[in-house]
């Protein structure tokens, strides 16, 4: 009998190198984009089309796009906050282009000096063109269970994020636990909230691992129907053990749980951990990923 099918989306080429202090090279990017789609990833984000005042790490993306091997079954995924990031994503050819917002009011006039229903509105137009471009569109949606203005977030502020974005027309949301704060019973009240609006296959989980929950999470998720999942190689974004640090979890800790919990997902976790340990030797940092470790001779 066939295992059941897990997606990961890799997060570590965007949301984890856009955090690391110094930034790298499009063609390396390239080569680290390559050699996780030859682990079986099949669907990573290769940066964001954002100014390089604002992002420096996030450069050159459409020349990480250029380097790319392009392949029938790989979704080349890019962020796109606005229309010349759209444009951007649109002539470098991406498959995926993703929007962002928040839960948390403070968290989205901090972060973009808008209101959530003003980030919607300016989204509108790169849904549209997106769209139009025949591209898919994801939806990011950050604080979902807590805030560093705000504290708790309840479900019941998601969900009308969540309905607004479906309306702008994206194909699939992804709930963020921007800093880490949730644990399953958390999870489970988010899905609560949110399941009815939309079919498990177009909701993705957002983990970040800042205080060792992130797995535990996934695994509640799972639970509950979702078979999406967003990770970074080798705990890309920040260090997990420091408060208030990013902390994305690290694909290859969630592979392993999936592995063992008998679910496909068409990764080979020793590859994949051969490219993560490769990464952290190039950017002269510690391995977050507990199971990466273990790969090293």
């Amino acid at each position: 009998m066939s295992r059941e099918f897990v997606t990961l989306v890799e997060m570590g080429l965007r949301d984890g190198l856009q955090n690391e202090a110094t930034p790298v090279p499009a063609d390396v990017r390239a080569r680290w984009f390559n050699a996780l789609a030859k682990t079986g990833l099949n669907r990573i984000e290769a940066g964001s089309f954002v100014s390089p005042k604002w992002v420096p790490q996030m450069a050159n993306t459409d020349e990480v796009i250029a380097g790319i091997q392009r392949r029938a079954d790989l979704s080349i995924e890019v962020l796109t906050p606005n229309q010349k990031g759209l444009e951007g994503a649109l002539a470098a050819n991406a498959d995926v282009c993703a929007v962002f917002t928040a839960a948390s009011e403070s968290f989205t006039q901090r972060n973009i000096n808008c209101t959530i229903a003003e980030s919607i509105e300016r989204f509108r137009p790169v849904a549209e063109g997106a769209k139009a471009a025949g591209k898919r569109l994801r939806a990011y949606v950050s604080c979902v269970v807590g805030c560093p203005y705000e504290g708790a977030i309840k479900p019941a502020q998601v969900a009308p994020v969540v309905e607004q974005l479906l309306a702008l027309g994206a194909d699939e949301i992804s709930l963020g636990d921007t800093i880490g704060v949730a644990r399953p019973k958390e999870i489970h009240a988010l899905l609560d909230a949110v399941l009815p609006l939309l079919p498990a296959e177009k909701l993705a989980l957002h983990c970040h691992d800042t205080r060792g929950q992130a797995v535990a999470n996934i695994y509640a998720a799972l639970e509950r129907g979702i078979r999406i999942f967003d990770s970074a190689v080798a705990g890309l974004g920040g260090c997990p053990y420091a408060n208030g640090a990013t902390g994305n979890v690290a694909t290859e800790d969630v592979l392993y749980l999936l592995d063992g919990e008998g679910f496909d997902t068409g990764i080979n976790l020793e590859a994949l951990a051969a490219v993560g340990n490769e990464i952290c030797d190039f950017l002269e940092r510690d391995n977050p990923s507990r199971v990466g470790k273990t790969f090293r001779g």
